[in-house]
């Protein structure tokens, strides 16, 4: 298994045609598709399932696309850092970020970043709290913003600021005879149909245990891992979710959206800034760190992100 062949196969998957990766190559369709047949049979899988307009992943090729794009990710930070050591300005930073402190967080840092280090080239990568530790533990990111994470010893955390977790619900007139609350107890939570994500998500067993430690069931009604998808259910009146404001803002002030406090006891999430723990700290990832937790007190200070409050 080369490189190139891997790399022609990642082309083949995103076009979704032997054909039209061909012309963008400027290779010969038949020498591609003899390289595709050469990875099957190699792996002992079929990579694509045919169609008559082209081609679609197999199960196989959706895990082989995943693994390649690491490879070669990998392959081009190798050469980049490598490089860094001729060029002590030039380099390349990788930060993963959640997606509703990403919307906070990106446009100024990307802004101040570029600023202080405009030879550095910046990537960013958006998951949620599971997927951006698992790139960050094999080294794919090199910082990333997460939700409650676990204290590892390979791990240095940093604290940022606490969110309060807020009911968000359908708007007033889609709440289909109830009447809106002004906060909720924990204990209530058990009467709501539930979009919630699945286990694997900090903000599901932050919820969970809240409702264990109030003898409370939650009526979990389906599961959505997408916030945007979460945030659609509950505005046609399929159920509520729970979320910060951070995440649900714009839809609020649209009224799009309800977001109803949680109090007695309120419920709370960490935002953190997380590297993995070397000693001494690349100075490139120190100084990027550093940048980002001034902009993330900077947004909280000026209220740009509401409802969070600086970690101590």
């Amino acid at each position: 298994m080369e490189l190139k062949e891997l790399r022609n196969f990642m082309r083949v998957a995103r076009a979704g045609s032997v054909s039209r990766a061909a012309k963008e190559l400027r290779l010969a369709q038949p020498a591609l598709s003899r390289q595709i047949k050469k990875l099957e049979d190699e792996l002992g899988v079929s990579l694509f399932a045919r169609h008559g307009r082209g081609v679609r992943l197999s199960a196989a090729g959706s895990l082989l696309l995943e693994r390649a794009e690491a490879i070669s990710d990998l392959v081009h930070r190798t050469g980049e850092e490598i490089r860094d050591e001729r060029s002590p300005s030039a380099g390349r930073i990788t930060l993963g970020v959640p997606p509703a402190a990403g919307r906070l967080i990106i446009p100024p840092f990307v802004e101040r970043f570029q600023k202080t280090w405009p030879q550095t080239t910046l990537h960013i990568r958006e998951g949620v709290t599971s997927s951006l530790l698992e790139w960050l533990t094999e080294k794919r990111i090199d910082i990333a913003v997460l939700h409650n994470p676990p204290h590892l010893e390979t791990l240095q955390i940093t604290p940022l600021l606490t969110e309060r977790m807020l009911v968000i619900g359908p708007p007033a007139h889609r709440l289909k005879g109830q009447t809106q609350k002004v906060s909720y107890r924990i204990r209530d939570i058990g009467d709501l149909p539930l979009i919630l994500p699945n286990m694997a998500h900090t903000n599901r067993r932050l919820v969970e245990h809240a409702a264990l430690e109030h003898g409370v069931r939650l009526n979990i009604k389906m599961e959505a891992d997408s916030v945007a998808f979460a945030k659609a259910l509950v505005e046609k009146g399929l159920g509520y979710t729970i979320l910060t404001y951070a995440a649900v803002q714009d839809d609020v002030e649209r009224k799009r959206l309800t977001a109803t406090p949680i109090a007695r006891p309120a419920l709370t999430t960490k935002v953190t800034l997380v590297t993995l723990r070397a000693t001494p700290p690349p100075k490139p990832i120190e100084d990027a760190s550093a940048l980002l937790l001034d902009v993330c007190r900077s947004l909280v200070r000026s209220k740009v992100w509401a409802g969070a409050h600086l970690s101590r």
